[in-house]
């Protein structure tokens, strides 16, 4: 997709990676035990969609490279936890083994695009007389 196709965050195919995937943690956390409710089920749908959050802020933020990188950056993060978290869940058993590994596939993904905005945030800087 080309630049100017892109009108907010969620035509971005990291945006939507990043989205299904917290969505399908959402469904799959469903099943998680009542006793989890307060802890890993929390945790993971809040780092998932801490991604998906902090990516929408990025966006808006996109006049001030520093501000720009320093929002990516804190999606990284929250999608390393997410990974994290998919981990615990799949060793806990609440998390079939081959979605448990679809589901960290799809946040690979979420960091190498994160990973290459980071370091070359320049074409996705707003001009900011705009």
């Amino acid at each position: 997709m080309n630049k100017e196709a892109i009108k907010d965050h969620k035509d971005l195919g990291i945006y939507k990676i990043a989205f299904e995937a917290a969505m399908k943690i959402f469904e799959l956390s469903k099943k998680f035990p009542v006793e989890e409710r307060y802890s890993l089920t929390d945790q993971i749908r809040r780092s998932s969609r801490s991604v998906c959050a902090n990516f929408a802020e990025a966006w808006r933020k996109r006049r001030y490279e520093a501000a720009f990188v320093a929002k990516l950056n804190d999606c990284e993060a929250e999608a390393a936890e997410t990974q994290t978290w998919i981990e615990f869940a799949v060793k806990c058993n609440y998390m079939n083994v081959e979605v448990g590994r679809e589901v960290y596939a799809n946040y690979n993904q979420v960091l190498s695009g994160l990973v290459n905005m980071i370091n070359n945030p320049s074409p996705w800087l707003r001009n900011r007389n705009h």
